[in-house]
């Protein structure tokens, strides 16, 4: 009988939880499906993205699975693991502070008298500065996190990862906002 490590552990948490979700959140906190067909216009609907990220993590989790079958993967967790989490999550919720503040900080600070974040959430800049600010600032402090120094490499790879989203899903869909922008 094969001994069940870890990572084998954490793989079907992630395959039951993404399956939890596709099945049962998603279906039941989402107004539109996948894709919505209004008038013979055909546009994505609300459950896309989630979904999406959702399939991402089953995927994970089945690969995870899959490799921890593996004889030579090692099993313990260590307190480097344990180490790099308090590292690691504190740097999380930092950025996401910064992607829902730094837009209506700079707001208040730099626009005109009267206008408000949730007027101004869906113009440049306005829309792309707390997402360009927190993401760039998560990647690429992860990076530096993993190679234990901070370069410009990872500063670039983080605003260009950053980038590449913002052309995916804001300049692609014109009814998208970029988060934190939508419960603003």
């Amino acid at each position: 009988m094969r001994r069940i490590n870890q990572n084998m552990v954490l793989g079907a948490l992630v395959v039951a939880l993404a399956l939890f979700a596709l099945v049962v959140w998603v279906p039941n906190d989402t107004v539109s499906g996948f894709v919505q067909s209004k008038r013979g216009r055909v546009t994505i609907g609300d459950a896309m993205a989630p979904g999406l990220a959702f399939g991402l993590m089953l995927l994970s989790g089945l690969i995870l699975l899959l490799e921890a079958r593996k004889k030579d993967m090692e099993g313990a967790l260590g307190a480097r693991n344990f180490a790099f989490l308090t590292l690691a999550i504190p740097t999380c919720i930092a950025a996401f502070i910064v992607m829902a503040w730094a837009g209506p900080l700079a707001v208040a600070i730099f626009s005109g008298e009267g206008d408000t974040y949730r007027n101004l959430r869906d113009t440049a800049p306005w829309k792309y500065l707390g997402f360009v600010l927190g993401g760039t600032g998560l990647v690429m402090t992860l990076i530096s996190l993993v190679e234990k120094t901070v370069t410009l490499k990872a500063v670039l790879i983080g605003l260009l990862a950053t980038l590449v989203l913002i052309g995916v899903f804001d300049l692609a869909f014109d009814n998208l906002l970029l988060p934190p922008n939508g419960d603003q």
